[in-house]
């Protein structure tokens, strides 16, 4: 028997609780485990040994955290150091792990999650520990390798769709010139811009530019590229990754952007540099929309394929775990787009942490400044569906989140 941990790290999705459910239900069906405990704030909620037991989470209190957005156990940005580093942090865990009886440890997050749960499968096989590490995937941007693509992508994908064709039909009304330019997250790679193409239907063809990441944005042909569309349209509305770097891979947005802890660079501004590049170079009017934080838990509108596929890949953690396997992510291949297919396995965290799945340059335009339609193929299963919310008082009723405040 034994017991599970199971916490959660990184940025909040709308579908992170989606996976935390499939695990906690999937360790509880599985009747090979006596407790279920939550870590809240991640790794270091472990290290404080900050548990919540949701062990007695019945069916109900279950189905209102899978539709619930954000990290219910909290995250952490916390960077293990290398085992040969710093031995007496692991020691410290591991000695945690004993007193719990813990039997499995599941990570929900992303890259640098992934990179925790390789460094502790890699010292329990060290030390010999029973302990199995899984590691449960989940980020907005896309950019884990070894899985098609991952929970929360799809959620955000159809906000950020859903929004732009909402401007587009905002600014549709006036016949004055007019530039929008909608920064969209997106650092290293540029799934979720390319997710606003999704918005162009038959009589929409918002947005007219998208630039991702994946290849150099020069700023002169940006003014001419403005200029062809401004010949055939009053409103233009462009798509921007904040993480658009210049030829010498400066991010255009440089002034504004610092590093975190883990070297990644925390970006802003990019809109509003090409917002007064506009200005100054069409003289026209020119606004600029950053969606920042309001792609990653629009709940209300959540992809329902999305969360269900977040789900599955909680529960089938567990039972890879129950197989005997340890030092793996869950995924999913797909194997058709039409219809939509896809089947589990297990990523190789070797491959996994700290690397980055870029868009393939075959689904971006010749000239750079737009998606394939194999980038569409890709994109439209991931956003089908859609998931009752209950409400109260004209707001969405979640899961509260009390227990956070003052953990």
């Amino acid at each position: 028997m034994g017991n599970v941990i199971v916490a959660q790290s990184g940025g909040p999705t709308t579908a992170i609780n989606a996976s935390l459910a499939g695990v906690v239900r999937g360790a509880i069906e599985s009747q090979k485990y006596d407790k279920v405990y939550g870590a809240l704030h991640g790794i270091s909620g472990v290290f404080a040994e900050n548990f919540m037991d949701m062990s007695d989470f019945d069916d109900e209190k279950l189905k209102l955290l899978y539709q619930t957005p954000s990290s219910y156990l909290g995250s952490c940005r916390y960077k293990m150091p290398q085992p040969e580093e710093d031995p007496a942090t692991y020691e410290k865990l591991f000695e945690i792990f004993k007193k719990y009886d813990v039997a499995a440890f599941f990570y929900n997050g992303g890259n640098d999650s992934m990179d925790t749960i390789a460094k502790l499968a890699a010292y329990g096989k060290k030390v010999d520990s029973p302990i199995r590490f899984a590691g449960v995937p989940k980020t907005i941007d896309n950019d884990l390798v070894s899985i098609d693509h991952t929970p929360g992508f799809g959620s955000a994908a159809k906000y950020i769709a859903s929004s732009m064709l909402e401007i587009a039909h905002d600014t549709a009304v006036y016949k004055v010139p007019c530039v929008t330019i909608v920064e969209i997250m997106g650092r290293d790679a540029g799934w979720l811009t390319a997710s606003a193409c999704l918005a162009r239907n038959g009589y929409n063809p918002t947005p007219s530019l998208i630039y991702l990441p994946e290849l150099p944005f020069h700023r002169h042909q940006f003014i001419e590229d403005l200029k062809k569309e401004l010949e055939v349209r009053n409103d233009v509305v462009v798509a921007v990754s904040e993480g658009i770097r210049d030829e010498n891979g400066i991010y255009i947005s440089a002034k504004s952007a610092v590093a975190d802890k883990f070297g990644h660079a925390q970006l802003s501004g990019a809109g509003k540099t090409l917002e007064n590049l506009v200005k100054n170079e069409l003289h026209i009017k020119c606004r600029s929309v950053e969606l920042n934080i309001l792609q990653r838990c629009a709940a209300h509108i959540a992809s329902a394929q999305d969360l269900k596929e977040s789900e599955e890949l909680g529960r089938q953690a567990v039972r890879f775990t129950e197989e005997g396997n340890t030092g793996f992510m869950s995924s999913l291949r797909r194997t058709s787009d039409a219809p939509y297919t896809y089947e589990f396995e297990m990523g190789n965290l070797a491959e996994i942490a700290n690397a980055i799945k870029e868009v393939p340059r075959e689904w971006i335009n010749e000239a750079g400044n737009d998606v394939t339609q194999e980038m569409v193929d890709y994109l439209k299963p991931l956003i089908q569906g859609e998931v009752p919310v209950a409400y109260k008082d004209g707001l969405p009723a979640y899961l509260p989140v009390d227990h956070l405040f003052n953990a």
